[in-house]
């Protein structure tokens, strides 16, 4: 962590050193925009919004960059300037002018006072800022999540066995609690599943797992799945750790729900985040911050730009700054309000504007909120998050679908577009792959459309964990399905889908007292065979059709490529 800090702080100190190397540029511009006021002039002369913007740009950055006394002489000058502003023609006193260009000379002598050894170049200079540590971290799966199921029960935990295997699980069966316990202290599974009844007494089971986490000297992952009901052998349970019990019979889906709980961290890409900022030392100054807080970042400095980096980032979040040459920030904001699909973005202002009435005004474009520089980096970060999270669950409503989870027709077609735009540019082999259910209708007449929903949540459970994160799953409409399998060629993604259908077939759905088993058909297209989705999009579904003639419960590929069945 040391080492972390550290780094970040001459990171910081480089930016300082920047802003110092800036101030003649700086103190130049303010010389420039005076000498255009000085000839007779009004309120009107665009040279007064300029510059405004200059100090009031000088102002921010300086209170970030720890020259308190360079950020009060901008101050003064902005607050004699906004006089001007709000005035209608007013005309520009000469007093006026005159001290204005004292406090630019003001200015310079400061600038020419600071002492570089210890002001600029100090590689220890020290900028607060916020540690979150690591946070969002994506859950590397090396193998499927191990899982010991221990239960003097053969034949029920070998039909366990299979229908976990199938959602993604390794699982090693004991019937004797003495052989689990060895076998634990030498190899520590993901999750436990644990009976509570063995011939060594009613609540053997529980009582094992408690030696074995004494053992350790930690609380293993695990769950009670039992034929007893009583509530010594609940209590016995509870104190073992165990939050879930389970009764038998259990269906496989409801068990396997628990263990994602259990094992399962969910792969959640960083939070992206867009900073527009015409002052580049400022917008990574912020971007540090947000980083060291494992959000992604990208930065903009010109706002002509903006609706360029919306169409290649997709951030949770735009932070802008208010005053900005050519476009100012609530200009920005409504000209990204005009896009449909950038209406539902976080926007927030960045600005050292404290007037409540003005980030009132400020806001009616539809923005969240106003963060005044300088920020407080933990607050920055805090700020960011909320809105970034909630920006995320709202989008998950949005491009999700209810029952399933899986992205929902809609934005699978518009993430398949995008990948395939990529891909045509990097060459990247791609396989895409029309799924269906086969005869979902027979499963909801028989068995009741709740069962067909079980059917359903079970596919989509396989798909989501026996694929890579990588690859693209959605529920296209009713039983039917589309994935894109990157970096794949055909044989491979027949070999692996072919695989996921024969398992598939082999899990057993209950319904009441009957039980019943389903199977799925899937038809092959390849990129760069099919170059746009909708040739990709026909041509599997042609394939799909020819599976669906030769008898179902097969994966077919498009006659265009090379591999069949």
């Amino acid at each position: 962590m040391s080492k972390q800090k550290t780094s970040l702080s001459e990171k910081m100190a480089r930016l300082k050193d920047s802003f110092v190397s800036q101030l003649p540029e700086r103190v130049s511009e303010l010389e420039d925009a005076l000498q255009q006021l000085s000839a007779p002039t009004d309120a009107s002369n665009p040279a007064l919004c300029t510059l405004h913007r200059h100090w009031h740009s000088l102002k921010g950055a300086s209170r970030i960059f720890g020259f308190n006394e360079l950020a009060k002489i901008a101050s003064l000058a902005e607050a004699e300037l906004q006089p001007l502003l709000e005035s209608d023609n007013s005309p520009v006193d000469a007093d006026w002018l005159v001290h204005q260009q004292d406090l630019v000379k003001k200015l310079v002598l400061h600038f020419a006072s600071l002492d570089q050894r210890d002001g600029v170049h100090k590689s220890s200079f020290q900028v607060p800022f916020f540690e979150m540590g690591q946070i969002n971290h994506h859950w590397q799966e090396l193998g499927s999540p191990l899982i010991y199921v221990c239960d003097d029960e053969t034949e029920q935990v070998e039909y366990l066995e299979y229908q976990l295997q199938c959602f993604g699980y390794r699982v090693r069966h004991f019937t004797d609690v003495d052989d689990f316990e060895q076998t634990v202290m030498q190899q520590q599974p993901d999750a436990i599943v644990m009976d509570v009844h063995f011939p060594q007494g009613k609540t053997a089971g529980t009582e094992t797992l408690n030696r074995v986490n004494q053992r350790l000297g930690y609380q293993l992952p695990a769950l009670v799945l039992s034929g007893m009901e009583h509530f010594e052998a609940r209590l016995s349970a509870y104190r073992a750790g165990c939050r879930s019990y389970f009764t038998k019979p259990v269906k496989p889906l409801t068990l396997a729900n628990a263990l994602d709980k259990l094992v399962r961290k969910p792969e959640t890409d960083p939070y992206q985040v867009l900073i527009v900022d015409d002052e580049p030392a400022v917008a990574a100054y912020h971007s540090l911050i947000l980083e060291n807080a494992g959000i992604k970042v990208r930065q903009v400095h010109d706002p002509a730009e903006v609706l360029n980096a919306l169409r290649e980032f997709t951030p949770d979040l735009i932070l802008i700054d208010v005053y900005m040459p050519g476009c100012n920030g609530y200009e920005l904001a409504g000209v990204i309000r005009q896009v449909p699909e950038y209406l539902g973005i976080s926007i927030i202002y960045l600005s050292s504007e404290t007037d409540p009435k003005k980030q009132l005004s400020a806001m009616e474009v539809g923005v969240e909120g106003f963060i005044t520089k300088p920020v407080v980096p933990d607050e920055l970060v805090a700020a960011v998050l909320l809105r970034a999270e909630r920006m995320r669950a709202l989008r998950g409503l949005m491009t999700r679908d209810s029952l399933t989870g899986l992205y929902n027709h809609t934005t699978t077609t518009e993430i398949i577009s995008a990948i395939l735009a990529q891909a045509s540019r990097y060459n990247e082999p791609l396989v895409l792959a029309a799924l269906d259910l086969d005869l979902f209708k027979q499963v909801n007449d028989n068995y009741g459309h709740q069962a067909g929903d079980q059917v359903l949540l079970a596919l989509s459970h396989m798909l989501k964990n026996r694929l890579r994160h990588g690859d693209i799953v959605g529920r296209y409409g009713g039983e039917e399905f589309v994935i894109l399998l990157r970096d794949t060629d055909i044989q491979a993604a027949h070999n692996l889908l072919d695989q996921l259908r024969r398992e598939f077939s082999g899990i057993v759905f209950s319904a009441g007292s009957d039980t019943f088993s389903c199977s799925f058909s899937v038809g092959l297209s390849t990129f760069v065979n099919y170059s746009t989705l909708d040739e990709l999009m026909h041509n599997a579904d042609n394939a799909l059709y020819q599976a669906k003639e030769l008898g179902r419960n097969r994966v077919i590929a498009c006659s265009g490529d090379q591999h069949g069945d």
